[in-house]
């Protein structure tokens, strides 16, 4: 049953590319965070561990190669509501570049402490925290996290998070899709962080129609 779970939300996921940057961005006043593709490498390969810490897998003693962050923030919606009970997914590349998919062919080693991919549901305040690491760049792509996110009754809404102010966004050619007003709203600052063996913490919010 979960396995049937998961091919139908990565039909949902890889199927929600079409047109998302024609949508509004404006809703009842407020911006909305922007769409972005999901991108070729939503996970499909055998996930040992789906929880919401990606830098350890359930039964393995290694921890993730990678600046470890706290990744946390609020999901809204355009009335400045907070959805609670919305599943949240994220997926990113490694350390290394790699991605846990079979069309990664890169010649370089998968991490075989992280996960790559994690869900969580928000709280009564819309809030959601997740444990993974900084992300990092691979062969023509600035570095990013993915981001789905499940309100039922609708289509996916997925989106890409950018590190604020990295000079790899310049040349980006997902990231340049983006309207220049609505840039700030698909990027986050990664702050210096001790708290709890992380080296960054980030805040991301998610505004939906």
């Amino acid at each position: 049953m979960n396995e049937q779970i998961d091919k139908t939300r990565r039909h949902l996921i890889l199927g929600s590319g079409i047109g998302l940057l024609s949508l509004p961005a404006w809703s009842a006043g407020r911006l909305l965070t922007p769409r972005q593709t999901a991108g070729p490498f939503y996970p499909d390969l055998p996930l040992p561990d789906k929880d919401s810490d990606l830098t350890k897998i359930s039964g393995k003693p290694g921890i993730a190669t990678g600046e470890i962050t706290d990744l946390s923030g609020q999901v809204f919606d355009a009335g400045g509501n907070p959805l609670d009970s919305v599943r949240i997914e994220i997926w990113q590349c490694d350390a290394n570049g790699r991605y846990r998919h079979s069309g990664d062919n890169q010649e370089i080693a998968m991490d075989p402490y992280f996960q790559g991919f994690g869900h969580t549901l928000t709280d009564q305040m819309g809030r959601y925290r997740f444990r993974t690491i900084r992300p990092v760049s691979y062969p023509g792509r600035t570095p990013h996290i993915h981001a789905a996110v499940f309100r039922q009754g609708m289509r996916p809404f997925v989106t890409q998070i950018y590190i604020a102010d990295d000079p790899r966004n310049a040349d980006d050619f997902l990231f340049q899709q983006i309207p220049v007003e609505l840039r700030p709203l698909a990027v986050t600052d990664f702050v210096p962080s001790t708290q709890n063996g992380t080296r960054f913490s980030a805040n991301f919010d998610f505004v939906l129609f």
